[in-house]
């Protein structure tokens, strides 16, 4: 039997990845699991990087991208959801009942009606109210990276929340859920939806997940290269820091730019790193269930 762990980004998802970690000691439990806790954070108005709180485009439109993945040959996603709440449930059914990895924009939205996921409003007052303030704004200037206190609230913009559990049967799984980017050029996709970018998993190596300027993680298919250096001997910690070297090296970086992973090994070993301060990570294990700074800041 594995001890089973699971590990979240942000301080605000310690309450959902405490309520789900008991659920890991059923076996073959981890897809589960991590989709469930996508779920609820897409729920919480609170949340403004995702779901119902998540902020919109330009334009005021709220989209979606989601992700999930068990190893390289079991992976869904869904990008440019408009008409549904969870895009994490839809990725799933992506990769249960379609021989595809990726379904993007409408059609991505007919193939949730097609599977009987229910629609609703996804732009939630504040979230909109927000949106008006931005455009309000002379200068209409991008959301500053967010700082975490801590204490579940974020100053600036939320990001992606991704999500890693290792189960009682050593059964490995990752979601990725977001609304992207706010005020974002209508029709943008970050990394959040692209499996080696803002998620990877592969049973053998190990499994990553990232937050910050998508793109930036996309420049260098940030957490492929994670679990590819991992599989090559590399601890979690090292292949985060080898990655944010390697993203420092090929990106252009501008002062508001922010990147951060959390990855754990086949073994049940985890790790993390940013690439400034303002990240901070949720873990639940058999001993803490607790809220952590990264392992290290590469700019501090």
């Amino acid at each position: 039997m594995t001890d089973p762990l699971l590990i979240s980004t942000w301080s605000f998802s310690l309450p959902i990845i405490e309520k789900e970690f008991s659920n890991l000691l059923r076996p073959n439990s981890a897809l589960d699991v991590v989709e469930s806790c996508a779920i609820k954070a897409e729920e919480d108005e609170s949340i403004d990087s995702v779901g119902y709180g998540g902020l919109p485009d330009r334009d005021g439109r709220c989209t979606f991208d989601a992700a999930v993945m068990t190893s390289p040959n079991n992976s869904g996603a869904v990008c440019g959801i408009e008409r549904h709440l969870h895009p994490t449930s839809i990725a799933r059914a992506v990769m249960e009942k379609t021989p595809h990895n990726i379904i993007a924009g409408e059609l991505a939205d007919q193939f949730a009606d097609e599977c009987g996921f229910p629609t609703g409003s996804l732009l939630s007052p504040k979230a909109k109210l927000k949106w008006k303030n931005w455009l309000n704004d002379k200068e209409n200037k991008p959301p500053p990276s967010p700082i975490d206190t801590g204490s579940g609230t974020l100053f600036g913009s939320h990001d992606t929340v991704g999500t890693i559990a290792l189960d009682v049967s050593g059964n490995m799984a990752a979601s990725c859920t977001t609304s992207g980017m706010a005020w974002k050029v209508p029709g943008r996709v970050g990394d959040s939806p692209i499996i080696g970018h803002g998620l990877y998993v592969d049973p053998q190596r190990g499994a990553a997940t990232g937050t910050g300027h998508g793109e930036l993680i996309s420049n260098i298919c940030g957490s492929f290269l994670i679990v590819d250096l991992m599989g090559r001997g590399a601890t979690p910690e090292e292949a985060i820091f080898e990655t944010i070297e390697r993203l420092i090296e090929c990106c252009e970086l501008k002062k508001h730019h922010q990147a951060a992973f959390i990855a754990i090994s086949p073994e049940g070993n985890h790790g993390s790193g940013a690439l400034r301060p303002g990240f901070k990570y949720s873990i639940c294990n058999s001993k803490n269930q607790e809220i952590l700074d990264p392992d290290f800041i590469y700019f501090k």
